[in-house]
């Protein structure tokens, strides 16, 4: 028996007896560069390879083209910093390209690389792909991989690994065998921290599983039981004591003459810090209230009572707040110091000497406050200006004062690579050090046509590790590499780790 669908409808009805003591068989699919290898490989037979006029050309790209299916398929296991997204790549994907891969090599006399680049890494694979990262990555990829070079063996699909010479069916499998490195992040184009990242996220997510599942009431040496409930009352007073009163925007729009496009970015942020600060004291006080028997436990003070007790922020305050992927105890310290940031900015509207990029519910407004207000001192069109972004050699401690144009910030973390501080390049990562803390950096604005495009790399920003949607925007870091490099790397600067 298996899964496959039947001809007819009564077929698919088994009696429940054979279903309880049949031998249940998964096929679980390949894990590993070569196991993946392989198996594209066997979508395929000597006849296939043979089927080609240009049999040297079309062995080639095919083998190619294997490799950049497991490459995409095993690249999940990174997470975001293998993809910003997971996708359903499949076989079907591979079949389709090969069949055209026949079709135009057949039609044209030459190899039409960039057609062929075009076709499997917007289309067939492409039209899996939804974020625009990801659909850069994966044409890097098809870049790397299929190259006039390879035709004549001075391609390297990874470190050590060449592209094979013509071979049959069984040769294929045998150079895979032979010559293909043991199993590392670098077949993928990633630093080896990657995988360092990917077991403690794997590993963080099995303790907080285990710690769900423990029981509500702990014992703890002196054989004293703490209830869930006490627990839950000591996290609750802890957070309603600390817990800065509102903004009084009334007295703080007093204060300013003008709206500038930074004091408008202030007040937005004092707004939204205040629902957030509201939601959090009026949940807590109901629950509170609850505990005491003053009113009725309701299925919301119930989920609330439960993410206290797991340290997770909850459902309602995430949903007001910023993006994060702190636990409760930490997120509640780091929205104090978001606080203390906004309360130093509101008292005389000037952009501090430094600012903490990460502290904004909305850090695009602030990098698009800088842009408006050079062009509205310049009398510059918006929709012609860009960001600069210079690293400096300095920490947020040596600035004193705010620079004329343009902001200083700090508080960035870099993923994927490391930065030489001397050379003010990019450079490999240094291994065990995953996320990097950034020297400040200065940004400002300028117009489009001035921007420098040479030995650069567009890097993503992100508010956190989950990448995807919480993108903010793009800075360019130098480096004396190509940016492919960087890009199947997974680099990006990341406000919070």
């Amino acid at each position: 028996m298996s899964a496959e669908p039947a001809n007819r409808p009564e077929n698919h009805i088994l009696p429940q007896g054979i279903l309880e003591s049949a031998i249940k068989i998964t096929n679980e699919p390949p894990r590993g560069m070569q196991a993946n290898l392989h198996k594209a490989l066997q979508n395929f037979t000597q006849e296939t390879l043979e089927m080609c006029s240009k049999e040297a050309e079309f062995k080639s790209i095919l083998f190619s083209l294997c490799y950049f299916h497991a490459c995409v398929a095993e690249r999940r296991k990174f997470g975001a910093q293998g993809w910003n997204r997971p996708y359903p790549f499949n076989t079907g994907d591979l079949t389709i390209s090969v069949n055209v891969l026949y079709n135009y090599l057949e039609a044209n006399s030459k190899v039409p690389w960039e057609d062929l680049r075009y076709l499997f890494g917007e289309i067939m694979y492409g039209g899996h792909i939804t974020d625009d990262w990801d659909r850069v990555l994966c044409r890097t990829y098809l870049e790397e991989f299929l190259h006039p070079d390879q035709l004549d063996g001075e391609l390297y699909l990874a470190p050590s690994f060449p592209c094979p010479p013509n071979l049959d069916y069984s040769g294929y499998h045998s150079y895979i065998d032979t010559y293909l490195p043991s199993e590392s992040p670098h077949l993928y184009g990633l630093h080896p921290n990657a995988e360092i990242g990917f077991l403690t996220m794997t590993s963080e997510h099995l303790f907080k599983t285990v710690f769900e599942l423990q029981p509500r009431d702990m014992g703890n040496s002196g054989g004293v039981v703490i209830t869930r409930e006490d627990k839950v009352k000591q996290t609750l007073d802890e957070i309603l004591e600390k817990l800065p009163e509102e903004f009084n925007m009334t007295d703080i729009t007093g204060k300013v003459e003008e709206r500038t496009p930074y004091v408008v970015v202030a007040f937005q942020e004092c707004e939204r810090m205040n629902l957030l600060t509201r939601s959090i004291r009026s949940s807590l006080k109901e629950l509170d209230l609850g505990f005491k028997g003053e009113l009725k436990m309701t299925s919301a003070m119930e989920d609330l009572c439960e993410s206290l007790f797991l340290d997770q922020v909850p459902d309602p305050w995430t949903a007001r707040a910023y993006a994060s992927t702190l636990g409760l105890t930490t997120w509640y310290a780091d929205l104090l110091l978001r606080v203390k940031e906004i309360e130093i900015w509101v008292t005389d509207f000037q952009v501090p000497p430094a600012v903490w990029l990460a502290g904004f519910f909305n850090p695009q407004s602030f990098l698009t406050a800088i842009m408006q207000s050079t062009a509205r001192k310049s009398e510059l069109p918006l929709d012609q200006m860009c960001l600069q972004c210079d690293v400096t050699k300095k920490n947020k401690e040596d600035f004193t004062s705010a620079p004329r144009e343009g902001a200083y910030v700090h508080g960035l973390f870099l993923e994927g690579a490391s930065w030489d501080n001397e050379n003010s390049i990019l450079i490999d990562s240094r291994v065990k050090e995953l996320h990097p803390l950034m020297p400040v950096i200065f940004i400002k604005a300028i117009t489009q046509d001035k921007a420098e495009n040479r030995n650069l790399y567009k890097c993503p920003l992100y508010k956190t590790r989950q990448r995807g949607p919480t993108y903010v925007w793009t800075f360019s870091l130098k480096t004396k590499e190509k940016p492919a490099k960087w890009i199947l790397a997974g680099v990006a600067l990341l406000l919070q780790v």
